[in-house]
């Protein structure tokens, strides 16, 4: 994401969240309200704190209510980072579940003993009474104008704010389960972004790009062209705000280099003339919504729609980056080296790779090899070094995984869940220096074959095996 945008964005989020919340605070008179020093110093402890219960103890009426609600949001946004933190410090210790009401729940719900009835009701109030105030205070956000983008955008910040900080972690956790309640995807809308739609949406998609970054205007408009598609995901309480999107390339077979099909000089094709749809940048738009997953709902969406427009489709793939090989490598190439190396490399790969002219001291030959920034511009040393890492890579993406059986990969993963195969490796795919940071310039095709997705799904998820092409297997077998 290009910093500068963001954080231009996000002061003008926090600036138009203040003004539409003074417009809500200045409907009702005598609402308390408190201005803070920025890091919430001591003196300001106390008049927060009662700020807070004034919210919770829901006097008045409903325009009451939103006019607390937003006089408090307001002066959390009126908070620098420290200043935050401590306020949700204060709202988690203070308006946390009454311990001594948990234990008599716990006690009535031991005493229900058989009977069935009394112990419905016990375990309805235990529920009631575990659910803290401070989630019932964070609720009425909800009922604001961006309330919604408010609280996702505070999830956002609770994230980095709870790490060593085991209540705020507990509040992070339960604010996640809320706004996954409240972000179904049944509730998302799917919309074409496209070169016409508003520049305050189009700048955003600049700034949230996160796989390929979008180095100009000229680059977005080449990116929203006739052979190209971008489809996102909204919120009905966050329209003008993408949740995720997808973008994809209409061309003739799968594509295997990003720099080429990136390229602004080449022609623009016909898309009722080609025959592949290639998802080529997925992007999750909003920080606040980590870990809460639609993205395998909108591929499978913009599929069905490019498949109704494009009836001449015949092939759905990926051109994807291969974020975590170089960093397992470097891990399988630790010393001592020439026993790291005899174990990853065939005899014939060590004889290619020994006899360039190299001295590679301690580091290894690999390591000394893709040191070099320019090791893929030489012939001899491109060729010593692809037979190796593309076996490699192949074997990383099919075979490596954490310890419940999912691919050590997270996009792979990503990909492996929604039901594609491991269709092609693409050797010096992305030779930005970026790719050659994650994966030695390699990126990988995943495909999308309508026919066995839901197969493919089940036999991963299930059990956890790794569909891959006939020609992944055979670079597994060498």
């Amino acid at each position: 994401m290009n910093e500068a945008t963001r954080i231009s964005l996000l002061n003008r989020t926090v600036q138009n969240l203040r003004e539409v919340w003074r417009e809500v605070a200045d409907r009702t008179s005598g609402v308390f309200s408190v201005s803070p020093a920025p890091n919430l110093g001591d003196k300001d402890v106390d008049p927060i704190k009662a700020q807070m219960r004034d919210c919770l103890e829901a006097r008045g009426g409903e325009v009451s209510a939103h006019a607390r609600a937003a006089n408090l949001g307001r002066t959390y946004l009126s908070l620098n980072p420290q200043g935050r933190r401590r306020f949700l410090q204060i709202l988690v210790d203070e308006f946390g579940p009454n311990r001594k009401a948990v234990d008599r729940a716990v006690a009535n719900l031991q005493k229900a003993g058989a009977d069935p009835l009394e112990t419905i009701k016990a375990e309805q109030d235990l529920r009631q009474i575990l659910r803290p105030p401070w989630l019932r205070l964070l609720t009425q956000f909800n009922g604001l104008p961006e309330g919604v983008h408010f609280l996702v955008d505070l999830r956002a910040e609770l994230l980095d704010f709870c790490k060593g900080d085991p209540k705020l972690a507990v509040l992070e956790k339960e604010l996640k389960t809320l706004l996954a309640s409240w972000f179904d995807v049944g509730f998302l809308e799917m919309r074409q972004i496209k070169w016409e739609s508003p520049a305050s949406l189009l700048e955003k998609l600049i700034a949230y790009e996160a796989v390929h970054a979008i180095q100009s205007w000229d680059d977005l408009k080449n990116r929203l062209d006739a052979d190209r598609r971008c489809f996102a995901f909204f919120h009905p309480r966050m329209p003008n705000e993408p949740l995720i999107f997808v973008e994809v390339a209409l061309v003739n077979g799968i594509a295997d280099n990003i720099q080429n099909l990136l390229d602004q000089q080449a022609p623009v094709m016909d898309p009722h003339r080609v025959d592949t749809a290639i998802f080529y940048s997925i992007s999750n738009a909003q920080t606040g919504l980590a870990g809460i997953s639609f993205g395998s709902f909108l591929i499978k969406r913009v599929v069905d729609v490019l498949a109704d427009e494009f009836r001449n489709l015949k092939l759905f793939a990926t051109l994807s980056p291969i974020p975590g090989f170089c960093s397992w490598l470097n891990g399988r190439l630790k010393a001592p080296v020439e026993e790291a190396e005899n174990r990853l490399l065939t005899p014939s790969e060590r004889k290619a790779l020994y006899a360039l002219d190299l001295e590679p001291g301690k580091k290894g030959i690999v390591k000394t090899l893709l040191e070099r920034p320019d090791w893929h511009k030489k012939a001899e040393f491109a060729k010593a070094l692809k037979a190796p890492l593309m076996r490699l890579g192949t074997h990383y993406l099919a075979e490596e995984k954490r310890p419940d059986g999912i691919a050590l990969d997270r996009v792979a993963h990503f990909h492996l869940s929604n039901g594609a195969r491991i269709e092609r490796l693409d050797w010096l795919g992305n030779t930005s220096p970026e790719g050659f940071r994650q994966s030695a310039g390699m990126m990988v095709n995943y495909r999308y074959k309508l026919d066995d997705i839901e197969a493919n799904h089940e036999a991963y998820t299930g059990e956890k095996r790794v569909k891959v092409s006939s020609a992944m297997r055979g670079l597994l077998r060498s």
